[in-house]
């Protein structure tokens, strides 16, 4: 089934529809966040299909590259964001923040104290 990307022209807020080419025609597409109706069709991303070895080997071709990255939040943040747009893959406002506040060359221990549920399991994980 097709995802559309929307935008609400009301809340700002950006959202994926998925609907079938005939649902398209026909339905009325309404904000998730807000409920507006005025929402405009984006152009979603061109995504060119690879395995995801192959995706990252394109990355990791040069391990000199990668030397380094823990001292440098930058180049984490910069390698990160190249990753996830390498991927193709909508990972979530969790992750733009924290490759955000990497690009600023904050602390990448700092983030993880500021985000303390970012990427770990719960307390009622199901594991003991």
């Amino acid at each position: 089934m097709p995802t559309y990307e929307y935008h609400c022209e009301e809340c700002h807020h950006r959202f994926e529809v998925f609907l079938t080419y005939k649902e398209y025609e026909q339905t009325d597409v309404h904000c998730p966040k807000c409920g507006g109706g005025e929402v405009l069709r984006r152009i979603g991303r061109i995504r060119i299909a690879k395995s995801g070895g192959s995706s990252l080997e394109s990355l990791m071709d040069n391990p000199e590259s990668l030397e380094g990255l823990e001292d440098d939040p930058k180049a984490m943040g910069r390698l990160m964001r190249q990753m996830q747009s390498e991927m193709g893959e909508d990972v979530g406002p969790e992750f733009d923040e924290v490759v955000s506040r990497l690009e600023k060359g904050e602390d990448p221990e700092q983030i993880e104290k500021d985000m303390p549920d970012l990427g770990g399991l719960g307390d009622d994980d199901g594991f003991e």
